[in-house]
């Protein structure tokens, strides 16, 4: 109140004083221009410079402060459009979930010209081509997804990889992949869409290279990259023989495999299932020797039953030193049915057959299964003994006919 009162007395002062001065001498101004002049006191002037000024002011800020009808039909105009397009957008995606694709296209292509974010109607209706199989609407729609925001090229080529995938259209959707990877390289999805196409074109020098990759960014699980890598080197054993030229000589064959045996990871090449493969692949090319130099140095480095079996059925360039070698196992694994059946058959091919029967016997006995009793029933039968043959399989019929449901039997009749 003090500051307010303070002021309107020097307003009145000074009032007051202008008073005084224009009652003492109001003053004169002229204004000529061309034939028209203008007289006036020069307090009326100064007077109505103010008024103007004032006006002035008051004109622009109504101008700056107010909406134009323009500006306001424009901000009206674009709400009705993104109303609309959010109505035919949520229509076009049920439709597309409940499968009514020709619906479900041209709603959403429709939205997509009014929407704010056109690229995820692109997209979506672009799904609905392809699922009726129009291919010429659905690469219109992909490009029109691309062309409204090429910021987002990545989305749009990963539709686009994936759409090209189920057409089977594998070289287009490889190339598609590839360019995905440079403009994003630790896209997982990527990578696993680029795994599904190596694998459909066989292309398994490719897909050795990514396995690192898919195992660095943990794109499978531990038991899915294990068969996939499995998998993998098995066929690249089989490539590094089969793509030769027929007229190739068993020696550069045995060469092909040993070197694409050894470019292998260490994990693969201890793998039993894999060391099998590699040992039959051998044994086909005449290698017999070979692979059983090879799996005895593997057993040595790290036993394993399923490799101690696979060397029992190998022959070897000396059978006693494969027997002793065998041997020389026991002693450390005297417990393994595995090795006493590989004994057992090294035994035969040392012709001792009575060590031979000892050994399938104690490794029926430490781990029954059909593969021993059978070899100790046929060795039995071509020693003579048909009668004990034929009374171990009686008592070891279940190991024959595993699996056979529990049924009532007939009461075996008493002999006389």
């Amino acid at each position: 109140m003090k500051i307010l009162f303070l002021l309107l007395l020097v307003i009145l002062g000074a009032g007051a004083f202008v008073g005084e001065l224009m009652i003492k001498d109001s003053g004169y101004v002229l204004i000529a221009y061309n034939q028209t002049t203008i007289e006036t006191s020069l307090w009326v002037l100064l007077v109505a410079l103010l008024i103007v000024f004032i006006v002035t002011h008051w004109v622009i800020n109504l101008v700056t402060h107010t909406k134009l009808p323009t500006t306001k039909l424009k901000a009206w105009k674009d709400s009705r459009n993104q109303l609309i397009s959010r109505r035919k957008t949520l229509k076009g995606l049920t439709s597309l979930s409940e499968g009514n694709w020709a619906q479900a296209q041209k709603q959403l292509a429709q939205a997509a010209e009014r929407s704010d974010l056109p690229m995820v109607n692109y997209l979506a209706a672009a799904r609905a081509a392809h699922e009726q199989n129009n291919e010429q609407a659905t690469d219109e729609l992909l490009q029109k997804a691309r062309n409204t925001t090429p910021e987002a090229e990545v989305t749009v080529a990963i539709s686009q990889a994936e759409i090209q995938l189920s057409r089977g259209q594998l070289e287009p959707c490889l190339a598609t992949l590839l360019r995905l990877r440079t403009l994003a390289p630790k896209n997982t999805y990527v990578m696993r869409l680029l795994k599904d196409i190596y694998v459909r074109l066989n292309d398994w020098q490719a897909l050795s290279k990514l396995i690192p990759l898919l195992r660095k960014h943990h794109v499978l699980k531990d038991d899915e990259l294990e068969q996939l890598n499995h998998q993998c080197s098995s066929q690249l054993l089989d490539e590094s023989i089969s793509t030769l030229p027929v007229e190739t000589s068993e020696e550069d064959r045995l060469k092909a495999l040993d070197k694409a045996w050894s470019s292998l990871a260490k994990d693969q090449t201890r793998n039993g299932d894999l060391v099998q493969h590699y040992t039959e692949l051998l044994v086909s090319l005449g290698a017999e020797d070979h692979a059983e130099k090879n799996l005895r140095d593997l057993i040595k480095r790290n036993w394993d039953e399923k490799l101690v079996n696979i060397y029992g059925r190998l022959s070897g360039e000396n059978p006693k030193k494969q027997l002793d070698t065998a041997r020389g196992w026991l002693k450390s694994h005297d417990d393994s049915p595995a090795l006493l059946l590989t004994l057992g058959r090294l035994s035969m091919r040392n012709q001792h057959w009575g060590q031979a029967v000892k050994h399938f016997e104690h490794s029926l006995e430490l781990a029954p299964s059909s593969e021993t009793l059978a070899e100790l029933a046929r060795l039995l039968r071509h020693l003579g003994d048909n009668e004990r043959a034929q009374t171990l399989l009686q008592q070891n019929i279940n190991l024959i006919a595993s699996g056979l449901p529990e049924l009532p039997m007939p009461v075996e009749k008493a002999t006389a």
